[in-house]
Formats: C-alpha cells, structure tokens, sequence
C-alpha cells in the first residue's frame, strides 16, 4: 500500500465531500428536503452556533477517509475509473440509508432535524449525492494517482480467476 496513493484519495475525497456540502442548498430546493448532511454531523457534536464549522469538518474528514480507501480499492474495480467511484459512493449509499431511521431516533438534535425515513424524495437526493461525490472523487483520485509509482504492484489473474501461468512459469523461485 502506498501512502502517497491513500494521501491523493484521501485529498480527492475531502474535496469531493466539500463541492458536496456546497451545493447541498440547491438540491435541497431542488428536491424540496430540508435533509442536510453538515447539520446532521454538526449537531451530533454540538447545538452551538459553531455546529455547521464542525458539520463540515466532519463530513470533509469522512469524504477524505472515503477516498483513501477507495484510491487503495479503485485497481481491483472494474470499469472506468469515475464509474468505479460512483459505484463504490453509491454502494456506500445503499447500505447507510437503512440507517436513517436509527439516526432519527437516536440523535441527539433529533427534534431540530428533518424527518426523512421512508420519503423516496430524500433517498432520491442522497442518491444524488452520492452520485455526485463519486464523479468528483473519480475524476480527482485518478489525476492525483496518475503516476505509475502510485500504482499498487501487479496482482496475476486470469478470465478463469486461477492466475497466470506465464508469470507462474517465469517467477523466479
């Protein structure tokens, strides 16, 4: 694992995460959901006048974690590298949302939050989201880890999934 690939993603992410949360005031109107995720992460730490500078922070420190991930993963996907992010992004989606309503119980601002179980118009807007940070992640991780040094080493596999004979064959024992 190179850190410099995990740093780059990590970079990407953090930025995907903030064009995020900047235009999260037009698809709230556009999708007519107050649902906001700074808020959301903001106030589970604090109901002060600083919860959306900690909101951020917390959702740009989660879009860098992402990316750091997803740089070390994005080898092993399939497709092209924006489609890789999107797919990655949204099966993060997928397998968070069902987690809303527990959020909606459970947070600690729960009376000052949106109620958005079960509203297929906000699923639709965190799809977007997700959709949305992909693009920027992909587009951003690839630049940033265009070097071949970044690259993790070759991994020998064939159509069959048993591996290469000619690199078995030539590997020096």
């Amino acid at each position: 694992m190179a850190a410099s690939r995990s740093l780059n993603g990590a970079i990407a992410g953090g930025l995907a995460a903030a064009v995020w949360a900047a235009q999260q005031p037009l698809d709230k109107r556009v999708f007519g959901v107050e649902y906001d995720d700074i808020e959301l992460l903001g106030k589970a730490v604090t109901r002060g006048s600083e919860w959306p500078a900690v909101g951020l922070a917390l959702h740009v420190a989660n879009g860098a974690a992402f990316g750091a991930l997803y740089a070390q993963l994005r080898p092993f996907l399939f497709g092209p590298p924006v489609l890789r992010a999107v797919s990655a992004a949204l099966a993060e989606n997928v397998g968070s949302w069902p987690l809303i309503g527990f959020a909606e119980q459970h947070h600690p601002a729960k009376r000052d939050l949106p109620r958005v179980a079960g509203n297929p118009r906000a699923l639709a807007q965190a799809t977007w989201r997700h959709v949305l940070f992909g693009t920027v992640l992909g587009i951003l991780e690839q630049r940033f880890n265009r070097s071949r040094e970044a690259e993790p080493p070759f991994v020998p596999v064939s159509s069959n999934g048993h591996g290469n004979i000619e690199h078995a064959a030539t590997a020096a024992a």
